[in-house]
């Protein structure tokens, strides 16, 4: 029998790195779940001693005092559009320029990529007063737009490497089936990049949800159509003032939590797509 390698510095050091990591992440998520129920005193003793008591008043008074139930109901409206407004046009766009040859789509392509290296707060300016102008500013309708426009990108660029290495047979037999662009695209090739779609999907929610400097530019005024981002930097504002730190940090459980199951649902698929996207 073979001996087991023995396992080297590089290697041991690569896992303490991993281990120190974890611990950066899984600590202060830790310590903002378990300061959601404690009060004053004891956010400000020990940060990992266990509550007194567990006071769901804390969670009360941040979903009916601090809106936070309004700020989810919003985000989750306007994700959910921005999202698959995002997959509809960004997978089109990136299966017609990995799949036809036309004039130009070399250049759309990369106008597409050059996007990725746009920040966001460089355009904030020229958006604030395009988006004012067409009436949509403090409106759900203008940032699902803004949001779309800044996710397409990263999705055409993902997606177009799946719809590069699909097999050329099977839209070829579509074809000789009748079957027309649109629907060899929606019932054959689009089922075809799922792990990819999956994949991209996710990154968009969670990029979308966790968005804001944009909500912050593009729905300055009305509070009833804030997100979730700009309710939780309103309420940490207000926490400072009122003293009610408990209720801040279960409006922040409140944002991470929904963020967080969605990751560890989906987990497998994300891994399953990016690594499908690596090899192909």
């Amino acid at each position: 029998m073979r001996n087991k390698p023995k396992p080297s510095v590089f290697s041991g050091l690569s896992h303490l790195a991993l281990v120190i990591w974890a611990l950066l992440i899984i600590l202060p998520l830790l310590w903002t779940f378990l300061a959601a129920f404690k009060n004053n005193t004891e956010i400000f003793g020990d940060a990992l001693q266990l509550p007194a008591e567990v006071r769901w008043e804390n969670w009360a008074r941040a979903w009916d005092k601090a809106h936070v139930g309004t700020y989810m109901i919003n985000t989750v409206v306007v994700v959910f559009f921005g999202t698959a407004g995002t997959m509809l046009f960004g997978s089109m766009a990136a299966y017609v320029l990995a799949r036809y040859t036309f004039p130009g789509q070399r250049l759309i392509y990369l106008l597409f990529v050059a996007g990725m290296a746009f920040p966001v707060f460089l355009a904030i300016g020229p958006l604030f007063f395009v988006v004012k102008q067409f009436g949509l500013l403090d409106s759900h309708v203008g940032l699902v737009i803004v949001y779309i426009a800044y996710s397409l990108p990263f999705t055409v660029f993902f997606l177009a490497a799946f719809f590069r290495t699909l097999p050329e047979a099977v839209a070829e037999a579509a074809k000789i089936d009748g079957a027309s662009h649109t629907r060899t695209f929606f019932q054959v090739m689009l089922p075809m990049a799922k792990p990819g779609i999956i994949s991209i999907t996710i990154f968009n929610v969670l990029g979308q949800w966790n968005q804001y400097l944009l909500p912050l530019a593009l729905v300055p005024g009305d509070k009833e159509k804030w997100v979730i981002t700009q309710g939780i930097a309103d309420i940490s504002t207000i926490a400072g003032y009122e003293a009610d730190w408990p209720a801040l940090f279960a409006a922040l459980n409140l944002a991470i939590i929904p963020v967080l199951v969605v990751y560890i649902i989906f987990q497998r698929q994300i891994q399953s797509g990016l690594g499908a996207g690596a090899l192909k």
